[in-house]
């Protein structure tokens, strides 16, 4: 009897296995607590328990999600939204179909020796502004200052800054792209006192746009299949996000454990996991209208060269979030 019901078991197992619906998640960048509510789903089994074998698949400086996309590597994908939209109008018609991160991390610091007190500081200053889609947030913002960035007199001179907080250390920028969660820690770790930086953030600026959210491909939409698998992947990942927030230490290790690279560290991985709460904490899953339409007045505000040459038809939709909220 007993030998009876293990091989029960075990065939009850191989069929739900055998039944699990695979889905190939792209993340922006390397495996670290930015995701950790995807790692946390995994690892927790919320994926599992919703039918769903989750592949996650990390970013790096030689991975571009959209191309991902385009070549059908990923069936959704982590991205900023000025990003997706720009790559939605040159004919890659992303779809945002859940929102995680609610506030933004980004921000520009500053050496305070620099002068720069104040964004009217910024002209005839070098910037470092990271590229691959990253840049559009900055490239807007100067445009709502009227700031060029070209080099010109009373402009800006843009330094297309690496991964890395160099430029700031080596002086070659009076100011740096960081994330609240990253980079602006590595400038503390490198012995720079709080007090020697002026920080501006995106956020408290009024030119925040929206940061990680979840990006399918419009195409596949058209599958009810396809929709059906997405609600199930959105449920579990904010399943997974809230309880990252709720237990930051351990959703952190938990990236720890994933980490293959094993690059990262405990006391960088922690610390950038309570910070990503903060950004995380007040959503639900659920993209807001009135922050879409805040990000795409944004996008459009760029002057003579907007991110975006017109506001988006179809760039989002709440049909996954609304069921998968259910």
């Amino acid at each position: 009897m007993k030998k009876w019901m293990i091989g029960a078991a075990l065939a009850a197992f191989s069929v739900g296995a055998a039944h699990a619906e695979d889905v190939k998640l792209q993340l922006k960048w390397v495996t670290q607590a930015q995701f950790g509510g995807y790692y946390v789903a995994l690892d927790k089994g919320f994926y599992k328990d919703e039918g769903l074998d989750v592949t996650i698949l990390p970013g790096g400086p030689d991975i571009s999600p959209t191309q991902v996309m385009a070549g059908g590597g990923a069936d959704v994908t982590v991205d900023w939204m000025p990003s997706a939209l720009a790559a939605r109008e040159k004919g890659l018609a992303l779809v945002n179909i859940a929102q995680p991160f609610k506030s933004s991390g980004m921000m520009l610091t500053c050496l305070e020796e620099s002068g720069i007190k104040g964004p009217e500081d910024f002209k005839d200053k070098t910037l470092g502004v990271w590229f691959g889609g990253n840049e559009y947030p900055f490239l807007s913002w100067m445009a709502t200052l009227g700031i060029p960035t070209d080099g010109s007199e009373g402009g800006v001179e843009v330094l297309k800054q690496g991964f890395n907080v160099d430029p700031l250390l080596q002086k070659q920028a009076a100011c740096i792209s960081t994330m609240t969660y990253n980079e602006y820690w590595q400038v503390i770790d490198a012995g720079i006192a709080p007090d020697d930086l002026v920080t501006f953030k995106y956020e408290e600026e009024g030119v925040a746009t929206l940061e990680d959210g979840l990006y399918v491909l419009e195409d596949n939409l058209a599958d009810e299949a396809f929709k059906a698998k997405m609600v199930k992947f959105v449920r579990a990942s904010m399943k997974g996000w809230k309880y990252a927030e709720a237990h930051p230490d351990e959703a952190a290790m938990i990236v720890l454990d994933n980490d293959e690279s094993g690059a990262q560290t405990e006391k960088h991985q922690k610390r950038m996991m309570s910070e990503i709460a903060k950004l995380t904490a007040g959503s639900n899953g659920a993209l807001d209208p009135a922050d879409y339409e805040r990000t795409v007045k944004i996008l459009l505000g760029g002057g003579s060269d907007p991110v975006i040459s017109s506001a988006p038809v179809g760039a989002y939709t709440m049909e996954i979030s609304d069921a998968a909220l259910k």
